[in-house]
Protein backbone atom coordinates (compact mmCIF):
# COMPACT_ATOMS: atom_id res chain seq x y z
CA UNK A 1 0.00 0.00 0.00
CA UNK A 2 1.47 3.44 -0.91
CA UNK A 3 2.79 5.38 2.05
CA UNK A 4 0.57 8.44 1.50
CA UNK A 5 -2.49 6.18 1.35
CA UNK A 6 -1.40 4.44 4.56
CA UNK A 7 -0.97 7.77 6.37
CA UNK A 8 -4.36 8.96 5.12
CA UNK A 9 -6.01 5.73 6.26
CA UNK A 10 -4.40 5.98 9.72
CA UNK A 11 -5.42 9.63 10.03
CA UNK A 12 -8.99 8.76 9.09
CA UNK A 13 -9.09 5.89 11.57
CA UNK A 14 -7.73 8.13 14.33
CA UNK A 15 -10.32 10.77 13.57
CA UNK A 16 -13.06 8.15 13.62
CA UNK A 17 -11.80 6.79 16.96
CA UNK A 18 -11.73 10.25 18.52
CA UNK A 19 -15.23 10.93 17.18
CA UNK A 20 -16.50 7.65 18.63
CA UNK A 21 -14.95 8.45 22.01
CA UNK A 22 -16.60 11.86 22.00
CA UNK A 23 -19.97 10.27 21.31
CA UNK A 24 -19.51 7.49 23.87
CA UNK A 25 -18.38 9.74 26.72
CA UNK A 26 -21.05 12.18 27.97
CA UNK A 27 -19.94 15.78 28.17
CA UNK A 28 -19.05 16.98 31.65
CA UNK A 29 -21.44 19.47 33.21
CA UNK A 30 -20.20 23.07 33.46
CA UNK A 31 -19.12 23.98 37.04
CA UNK A 32 -22.00 26.42 37.42
CA UNK A 33 -24.52 23.78 36.40
CA UNK A 34 -22.99 21.27 38.80
CA UNK A 35 -23.15 23.69 41.72
CA UNK A 36 -26.73 24.65 40.86
CA UNK A 37 -27.82 21.01 40.70
CA UNK A 38 -26.28 20.29 44.09
CA UNK A 39 -27.83 23.36 45.70
CA UNK A 40 -31.25 22.47 44.29
CA UNK A 41 -30.93 18.92 45.64
CA UNK A 42 -30.11 20.32 49.09
CA UNK A 43 -33.10 22.69 48.91
CA UNK A 44 -35.48 19.85 48.05
CA UNK A 45 -34.20 17.47 50.72
CA UNK A 46 -36.32 17.69 53.88
CA UNK A 47 -33.36 17.00 56.18
CA UNK A 48 -30.99 19.49 54.57
CA UNK A 49 -33.31 22.25 53.37
CA UNK A 50 -33.50 23.99 56.79
CA UNK A 51 -29.72 24.58 56.72
CA UNK A 52 -28.00 27.52 55.02
CA UNK A 53 -25.53 25.57 52.89
CA UNK A 54 -23.13 26.91 50.27
CA UNK A 55 -21.88 25.08 47.17
CA UNK A 56 -18.93 26.03 44.97
CA UNK A 57 -17.01 24.14 42.29
CA UNK A 58 -13.22 24.55 42.60
CA UNK A 59 -10.83 22.59 40.38
CA UNK A 60 -13.44 19.92 39.75
CA UNK A 61 -14.33 19.55 43.43
CA UNK A 62 -17.67 20.37 45.02
CA UNK A 63 -16.85 22.48 48.07
CA UNK A 64 -19.60 22.48 50.71
CA UNK A 65 -19.78 25.17 53.38
CA UNK A 66 -22.16 25.96 56.22
CA UNK A 67 -23.39 24.31 59.39
CA UNK A 68 -25.42 21.18 60.08
CA UNK A 69 -26.76 19.69 63.28
CA UNK A 70 -25.02 16.30 63.24
CA UNK A 71 -22.58 13.99 61.47
CA UNK A 72 -25.40 12.09 59.76
CA UNK A 73 -26.55 15.24 57.95
CA UNK A 74 -22.95 16.10 57.02
CA UNK A 75 -22.48 12.65 55.47
CA UNK A 76 -25.84 12.95 53.71
CA UNK A 77 -24.73 16.24 52.15
CA UNK A 78 -21.66 14.54 50.67
CA UNK A 79 -23.73 11.72 49.21
CA UNK A 80 -26.27 14.08 47.68
CA UNK A 81 -23.51 16.31 46.26
CA UNK A 82 -21.88 13.34 44.56
CA UNK A 83 -25.15 12.17 43.02
CA UNK A 84 -26.64 15.53 42.05
CA UNK A 85 -23.37 17.06 40.85
CA UNK A 86 -22.26 13.92 39.02
CA UNK A 87 -18.88 14.07 40.73
CA UNK A 88 -16.88 11.81 43.02
CA UNK A 89 -14.83 14.69 44.40
CA UNK A 90 -16.47 16.46 47.32
CA UNK A 91 -14.66 18.71 49.80
CA UNK A 92 -17.08 18.68 52.73
CA UNK A 93 -16.24 21.69 54.90
CA UNK A 94 -19.53 21.63 56.78
CA UNK A 95 -19.19 22.18 60.51
CA UNK A 96 -21.35 20.45 63.11
CA UNK A 97 -23.39 22.65 65.46
CA UNK A 98 -25.67 20.66 67.82
CA UNK A 99 -27.27 23.96 68.86
CA UNK A 100 -29.12 24.06 65.54
CA UNK A 101 -31.52 21.48 67.00
CA UNK A 102 -32.94 24.17 69.30
CA UNK A 103 -33.88 26.46 66.41
CA UNK A 104 -37.20 26.04 64.59
CA UNK A 105 -36.65 24.52 61.14
CA UNK A 106 -37.22 26.77 58.17
CA UNK A 107 -37.65 25.30 54.70
CA UNK A 108 -35.74 26.90 51.84
CA UNK A 109 -37.99 29.17 49.79
CA UNK A 110 -37.81 27.03 46.66
CA UNK A 111 -38.62 23.85 48.59
CA UNK A 112 -41.52 25.53 50.38
CA UNK A 113 -42.98 26.76 47.10
CA UNK A 114 -42.85 23.25 45.67
CA UNK A 115 -44.45 21.84 48.83
CA UNK A 116 -47.22 24.45 48.67
CA UNK A 117 -47.85 23.81 44.97
CA UNK A 118 -48.07 20.08 45.66
CA UNK A 119 -50.57 20.61 48.48
CA UNK A 120 -52.70 22.91 46.32
CA UNK A 121 -52.81 20.37 43.49
CA UNK A 122 -53.60 17.52 45.89
CA UNK A 123 -56.49 19.35 47.55
CA UNK A 124 -57.92 20.45 44.20
CA UNK A 125 -57.88 16.83 43.06
CA UNK A 126 -59.60 15.63 46.23
CA UNK A 127 -62.33 18.24 45.83
CA UNK A 128 -62.87 17.16 42.21
CA UNK A 129 -63.07 13.46 43.09
CA UNK A 130 -65.51 13.96 45.95
CA UNK A 131 -69.20 13.64 45.15
CA UNK A 132 -70.26 16.46 47.48
CA UNK A 133 -67.70 19.04 46.31
CA UNK A 134 -67.23 18.12 42.63
CA UNK A 135 -69.81 20.63 41.41
CA UNK A 136 -68.68 23.53 43.58
CA UNK A 137 -66.54 26.43 42.35
CA UNK A 138 -63.77 26.33 44.98
CA UNK A 139 -60.36 27.99 44.65
CA UNK A 140 -57.40 26.64 46.63
CA UNK A 141 -54.19 28.45 47.56
CA UNK A 142 -51.38 27.43 49.92
CA UNK A 143 -48.74 29.50 51.69
CA UNK A 144 -46.21 27.73 53.95
CA UNK A 145 -48.70 24.94 54.70
CA UNK A 146 -51.62 27.28 55.36
CA UNK A 147 -54.47 26.51 52.96
CA UNK A 148 -57.10 29.09 51.99
CA UNK A 149 -60.35 28.00 50.37
CA UNK A 150 -62.46 30.53 48.47
CA UNK A 151 -65.35 30.47 46.04
CA UNK A 152 -68.84 29.05 46.39
CA UNK A 153 -70.12 25.67 47.50
CA UNK A 154 -73.41 24.14 46.38
CA UNK A 155 -74.37 23.18 49.94
CA UNK A 156 -73.38 23.97 53.51
CA UNK A 157 -72.25 20.35 53.86
CA UNK A 158 -70.01 20.78 50.82
CA UNK A 159 -68.32 23.79 52.40
CA UNK A 160 -67.73 21.89 55.65
CA UNK A 161 -66.47 18.84 53.79
CA UNK A 162 -64.08 20.92 51.67
CA UNK A 163 -62.47 22.15 54.87
CA UNK A 164 -62.25 18.60 56.19
CA UNK A 165 -60.67 17.31 52.98
CA UNK A 166 -58.08 20.07 53.05
CA UNK A 167 -57.34 19.68 56.75
CA UNK A 168 -56.82 15.92 56.52
CA UNK A 169 -54.21 16.31 53.77
CA UNK A 170 -50.71 15.47 54.95
CA UNK A 171 -48.59 18.64 55.20
CA UNK A 172 -51.44 21.08 55.85
CA UNK A 173 -51.06 23.06 59.09
CA UNK A 174 -53.97 25.52 58.96
CA UNK A 175 -57.15 25.79 56.85
CA UNK A 176 -58.89 29.11 56.26
CA UNK A 177 -62.32 28.15 54.93
CA UNK A 178 -63.62 31.31 53.25
CA UNK A 179 -66.06 29.51 50.96
CA UNK A 180 -69.33 31.42 50.65
CA UNK A 181 -72.93 30.31 50.41
CA UNK A 182 -75.74 32.35 48.90
CA UNK A 183 -79.31 32.16 50.12
CA UNK A 184 -80.15 29.89 47.20
CA UNK A 185 -77.19 27.65 47.99
CA UNK A 186 -78.34 27.09 51.56
CA UNK A 187 -81.59 25.60 50.22
CA UNK A 188 -79.77 23.15 47.96
CA UNK A 189 -80.03 19.61 49.24
CA UNK A 190 -77.41 16.91 48.90
CA UNK A 191 -79.82 14.93 46.72
CA UNK A 192 -79.98 17.84 44.28
CA UNK A 193 -76.21 18.08 44.28
CA UNK A 194 -75.87 14.38 43.58
CA UNK A 195 -78.37 14.68 40.73
CA UNK A 196 -76.14 17.26 39.03
CA UNK A 197 -73.27 14.81 38.76
CA UNK A 198 -75.05 11.50 38.17
CA UNK A 199 -74.75 11.96 34.42
CA UNK A 200 -70.97 12.01 34.75
CA UNK A 201 -70.50 8.25 34.66
CA UNK A 202 -67.16 6.94 35.89
CA UNK A 203 -65.56 3.54 35.51
CA UNK A 204 -64.62 1.09 38.24
CA UNK A 205 -60.96 1.66 37.35
CA UNK A 206 -61.38 5.42 37.86
CA UNK A 207 -63.05 4.87 41.23
CA UNK A 208 -60.31 2.46 42.30
CA UNK A 209 -57.53 4.91 41.48
CA UNK A 210 -59.24 7.82 43.24
CA UNK A 211 -60.03 5.84 46.40
CA UNK A 212 -56.43 4.65 46.60
CA UNK A 213 -55.10 8.16 45.99
CA UNK A 214 -57.45 9.62 48.61
CA UNK A 215 -56.17 7.10 51.16
CA UNK A 216 -52.60 8.03 50.24
CA UNK A 217 -53.25 11.75 50.71
CA UNK A 218 -55.04 11.31 54.06
CA UNK A 219 -52.73 11.87 57.01
CA UNK A 220 -54.84 9.58 59.21
CA UNK A 221 -54.62 6.48 56.99
CA UNK A 222 -51.89 4.03 56.01
CA UNK A 223 -52.77 3.59 52.35
CA UNK A 224 -50.28 0.77 51.81
CA UNK A 225 -52.10 -1.46 54.31
CA UNK A 226 -55.50 -1.14 52.62
CA UNK A 227 -56.45 -2.97 49.42
CA UNK A 228 -59.19 -1.57 47.21
CA UNK A 229 -61.36 -3.42 44.68
CA UNK A 230 -64.36 -2.00 42.84
CA UNK A 231 -67.09 -3.82 40.98
CA UNK A 232 -70.04 -1.98 39.47
CA UNK A 233 -69.43 0.98 41.76
CA UNK A 234 -69.26 -1.05 44.99
CA UNK A 235 -65.94 -0.61 46.81
CA UNK A 236 -64.54 -3.59 48.74
CA UNK A 237 -61.85 -2.83 51.31
CA UNK A 238 -59.46 -5.42 52.74
CA UNK A 239 -56.24 -5.44 54.71
CA UNK A 240 -55.52 -4.16 58.18
CA UNK A 241 -55.76 -0.83 59.98
CA UNK A 242 -54.56 0.24 63.39
CA UNK A 243 -57.92 1.16 64.94
CA UNK A 244 -61.66 1.11 64.48
CA UNK A 245 -61.49 4.88 63.94
CA UNK A 246 -59.19 4.35 60.96
CA UNK A 247 -61.56 1.74 59.57
CA UNK A 248 -64.48 4.17 59.83
CA UNK A 249 -62.34 6.88 58.22
CA UNK A 250 -61.44 4.61 55.31
CA UNK A 251 -65.10 3.76 54.74
CA UNK A 252 -66.13 7.42 54.85
CA UNK A 253 -63.36 8.52 52.46
CA UNK A 254 -64.29 5.78 49.98
CA UNK A 255 -68.03 6.45 50.28
CA UNK A 256 -67.60 10.10 49.26
CA UNK A 257 -65.81 9.43 45.98
CA UNK A 258 -67.88 10.15 42.88
CA UNK A 259 -69.55 7.10 41.38
CA UNK A 260 -69.37 4.96 44.52
CA UNK A 261 -72.65 3.10 45.12
CA UNK A 262 -71.61 1.38 48.33
CA UNK A 263 -68.65 0.33 50.49
CA UNK A 264 -68.02 -3.18 51.83
CA UNK A 265 -65.42 -3.09 54.66
CA UNK A 266 -65.98 -6.64 55.98
CA UNK A 267 -62.47 -7.79 55.02
CA UNK A 268 -60.79 -4.70 56.46
CA UNK A 269 -59.57 -5.87 59.85
CA UNK A 270 -58.44 -3.93 62.90
CA UNK A 271 -55.08 -5.05 64.28
CA UNK A 272 -55.06 -6.75 67.69
CA UNK A 273 -53.19 -3.78 69.13
CA UNK A 274 -55.92 -1.42 67.91
CA UNK A 275 -59.38 -0.74 69.17
CA UNK A 276 -62.05 -3.43 69.20
CA UNK A 277 -63.98 -3.68 65.94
Amino acid sequence: MPRHITRAWLAGFAALAVSHMALAAPAAKPPGEQAGAIWMAFALNKRLSPYDLGVQMLNGQAVLTGKVENQQDKDLASQIAQAAGDTSQVDNRLTIDPGLAERPPARQAVAQRIDDATLTATIRAKLTWNAATAGSDIQVSTDAGTVTLKGRALTADAKLLAGTLAGSTDGVTVVNNLISLSAADTQTTQAETDAKITDQSVSDAWITSKVKASFLYDRNLDALSIEVKVQEGVVSLSGEVASSEQKSQAVEVARRIRGVRGVDPDLLKVSHSGAIQ
